[in-house]
């Protein structure tokens, strides 16, 4: 088996083919894992799978990867804006980490613009819908550069 990957997906994800469609689409959040699962099988990776809507459990979540996986794809949902304490959980790990977001947060509101985790992230993916993900995965399997 080749690369075990932690994909972790913050606040608000949960209700993903209900919330804002016009935004994030129409899938389900279980309809994205099972797209992003069956990817990682065809790249001989696995992946493992964890939604909070707590900033504390992502943090955890975080901790926990740590001589488990080889990476993380993490959409922190709006934590990216502002949560310090995701960004100094991440640096503190020492995994590369992929943050990802369907939407192209460059294109929205103002307050999205900014990423207080990208500088400690390996890479930023975002507006692809679940592609984001795909993007990512091939980035921490070594499929793609950075």
């Amino acid at each position: 088996m080749g690369k075990h990957i932690l994909v972790m997906n913050g606040p608000n994800l949960n209700l993903l083919g209900i919330r804002e469609p016009g935004i994030y689409g129409n899938d389900t959040l279980e309809t994205l894992c099972e797209t992003v699962r069956r990817a990682a099988e065809e790249r001989d990776a696995a992946v493992d799978f964890f939604q909070s809507n707590h900033e504390g459990a992502l943090i955890d979540a975080l901790h926990a990867a740590m001589g488990v996986y080889d990476g993380v794809i993490l959409n922190a949902g709006a934590y990216t804006h502002y949560s310090y304490a995701i960004r100094d959980a991440i640096a503190a790990i020492r995994l590369p980490v992929v943050e990802v977001h369907l939407s192209d947060i460059h294109a929205r509101e103002a307050f999205r613009h900014v990423s207080v985790i990208e500088p400690v992230c390996t890479a930023q993916i975002s507006g692809l819908g679940v592609g984001s993900y795909l993007k990512a995965l091939d980035l921490l399997c070594g499929e793609a550069d950075v």
